[in-house]
């Protein structure tokens, strides 16, 4: 128990037919509420951080406690970079110990991000560390910009893809979207299915999962889904909690604060892990 690296996690996960909840965090907070409800669920999670959240969370202060709070979990915990885009950012990464990056090259023309890719693939390779990476525009952005648009993940483009980075696993375009969605998306379960036979036994990541339905959620993760992220649920959900404990009367103090707040993080991991992990009925 403790940390590993995401490749781990997301082959048993791909073997049992279930998805590894990829939780985005940004302050002591938020990794303690992730921790504390994976430790309860007993289940494995993955904690991580985007490169556009490091304005926000320096990633020299961030990264340290993720790791240690993954080396001190009951349960295993990888800790991963998301949506990196800079090798510097990488690299920084890393040293610091995390067990997986992502290099985000997808508005990259197709032999560009393959070629930045693979010296990611590189340099992960000397840490033991684990590589995703993203083909096709999931819509949106990480930090609530203006997206690129939305692009489905071409199927004999991942092929090629795969086989050429080595990738650990692959971030696809289904019709997904970062943030908070108007009305839940409609997915292309008939792209995600024909992107899981070309790539073989490599792990399909789905970004922008917060808004998706539960049995959404479950039809993608028998069609190779194996790593969902979910960010935005987990900020909303810790800002709410935050909101309703500082409306309450009588004097408030920062300890009951950080309560509210891991429990607003806690409560909304433990219930993407139940059905990322196909606990009982929806």
């Amino acid at each position: 128990m403790g940390l590993v690296t995401m490749k781990e996690l997301l082959t048993k996960a791909r073997e049992q037919g279930k998805a590894t909840g990829a939780f985005s965090v940004g302050n002591l907070e938020m990794v303690k509420g992730a921790v504390q409800a994976a430790e309860e669920m007993n289940t494995p999670i993955i904690l991580q951080i985007a490169e556009v959240r490091l304005k926000h969370s320096p990633l020299g202060l961030m990264g340290p406690m993720m790791v240690q709070a993954a080396r001190e979990a009951k349960v295993d915990v990888a800790v991963h970079l998301d949506h990196g885009q800079t090798f510097e950012t990488l690299q920084r990464a890393l040293d610091f110990g995390f067990t997986s990056v992502m290099f985000d090259g997808s508005v990259l023309p197709f032999e560009e991000n393959i070629e930045k890719t693979k010296h990611v693939v590189e340099m992960a390779a000397k840490y033991g560390a684990t590589v995703e990476a993203e083909l096709g525009l999931v819509g949106g952005s990480e930090d609530g910009g203006r997206g690129h648009g939305i692009r489905c993940t071409d199927p004999d483009d991942a092929k090629v893809f795969c086989e050429r980075t080595g990738v650990d696993a692959l971030a696809v375009a289904i019709g997904n979207a970062h943030g908070n969605y108007p009305v839940a998306p409609t997915l292309a379960f008939d792209v995600l299915e024909k992107i899981n036979e070309t790539t073989g036994d490599i792990p399909l990541v789905l970004h922008g999962g917060s808004g998706i339905t539960p049995a959404d959620f479950r039809k993608a993760i028998t069609l190779g889904i194996n790593k969902i992220n979910i960010a935005t649920a987990s900020f909303d959900s810790l800002t709410a909690k935050a909101e309703e404990y500082l409306k309450t009367e009588g004097r408030h103090n920062y300890f009951s604060l950080n309560e509210a707040m891991v429990a607003g993080v806690y409560e909304n991991v433990k219930r993407h892990i139940y059905i990322f992990n196909n606990v009982g009925e929806l």
